[in-house]
C-alpha cells in the first residue's frame, strides 16, 4: 500500500509550548488543541472550544502511570470546565473537531468510541472509563470517519502522546513482512522482540532469567523489579514470563533483561537462521 508524506501546522497561541497549541494537517478541515489545564479557563471563548469534538484527558494516575480520559461533547469548552470541577489527575487535554460544520453529535460519539478501543489496544495509558457507546451509522459515514480518525492518531502522536500507537506499528519492517529477533541462552531463557522506533520490543511470552548475574546494571534490576510489581512480569516454571509485548529502550538493554547479565543486543538477537542483529544494521 502506498504511503503520503504529511505536511503538520504547529501554531503556539502565545509564542511558546507552554500554552496552546493549535495543529492542523494540509487539506483537513479538521483542527487538533493541545491546551494545559490550568489555561482552559483563559482560552475557552475561542472557537475550537465552542464546537463539538472528542477530546484527551492526560495525566498520572495513582501509581505514577500514564493516565487517560477519552470523552466527546457538543460544546468542548463546557465539558471541560465540568472536568475541572471533578477530575483531578490531569494536567493536559488534547482535543479535535472540525474548521466548519462537518462534525455532529453521532459524529462525535463515534469518534470517542473508536479512539477508546484504540487506547486500550495500544496498552499505552491506563484508560479507567466505561466503554463509550458507538452509535449506528451508514457504511460511507463511518469510511469518512475513520478517515478523520486516522489524522487524530498523527497529530496526538506529534503533540507528544502515543496513546493510540500500539508497539508493532512502531516494528522494524522488511520487504515481506516485519522483523523476528531471537534472544536465548543454554538455561532456557527464551525471548522474541523485534527493533522499533522507540528501541527494542520483546513480545509477550517471552521468558527471563530469574537468578541475576553481578554483571547486571543496577538500572535493569530496579527496571526488572518495577516489571514484576506491576505485574508485566509473572513468575512460570523458574523463569520470568513477559505477560505483555514491552518496550525496551534498546536492543542490548532488552537481551540484558532477558539473560540477566551484562549483554551485547546486536550479538545476542539473531534471526531463526542464526544472522546476528549486527549484520542487518550495517
Amino acid at each position: 500500500m502506498n504511503t503520503f508524506g504529511k505536511t503538520i501546522r504547529l501554531f503556539f497561541v502565545d509564542g511558546t509550548p507552554n500554552s496552546l497549541t493549535t495543529a492542523e494537517l494540509s487539506n483537513w478541515t479538521g483542527i487538533g488543541i493541545r491546551v494545559p489545564r490550568i489555561k482552559v479557563r483563559e482560552f475557552s471563548n475561542r472557537a475550537e472550544f465552542r464546537k463539538p469534538g472528542v477530546y484527551i484527558l492526560i495525566g498520572k494516575g495513582d501509581n505514577n502511570e500514564d493516565a487517560a480520559y477519552i470523552g466527546e461533547a457538543e460544546v468542548i469548552a463546557d465539558r471541560l470546565s465540568s472536568h475541572i470541577a471533578n477530575k483531578e489527575f490531569w494536567n493536559e487535554v488534547l482535543f479535535f473537531g472540525s474548521k466548519d460544520q462537518y462534525l455532529n453529535k453521532a459524529g462525535v460519539k463515534y469518534l470517542e468510541n473508536r479512539l477508546y478501543e484504540l487506547a486500550i489496544h495500544a496498552e499505552r495509558y491506563t484508560i479507567n472509563q466505561n466503554i463509550p457507546t458507538r452509535p449506528e451509522l451508514s457504511e460511507a459515514e463511518q469510511a469518512e470517519l475513520e478517515e478523520f480518525l486516522s489524522n487524530v492518531k498523527i497529530l496526538t502522536a506529534s503533540l507528544g502522546h502515543k496513546i493510540f500507537e500500539s508497539l508493532e506499528e512502531t516494528v522494524e519492517q522488511n520487504e515481506t513482512n516485519q522483523l523476528i529477533l531471537f534472544c536465548k541462552n543454554g538455561a532456557g531463557a527464551d525471548a522474541k522482540g523485534s527493533p522499533s522506533t522507540e528501541g527494542f520490543v520483546v513480545y509477550k511470552d517471552s521468558l527471563l532469567m530469574i537468578s541475576e548475574q553481578t554483571s547486571l546494571p543496577n538500572s535493569i534490576v530496579a527496571e526488572r523489579r518495577k516489571m514484576l510489581e506491576e505485574g508485566i512480569l509473572q513468575i512460570e516454571n523458574s523463569f520470568y514470563k513477559l505477560s505483555k509485548d514491552y518496550i525496551f529502550t534498546s536492543s542490548s538493554r532488552a537481551a540484558t533483561a532477558i539473560l540477566a547479565r551484562s549483554s551485547s543486543g546486536p550479538v545476542e538477537w539473531k534471526t531463526e537462521a542464526g544472522i546476528q542483529l549486527k549484520y542487518l544494521e550495517i
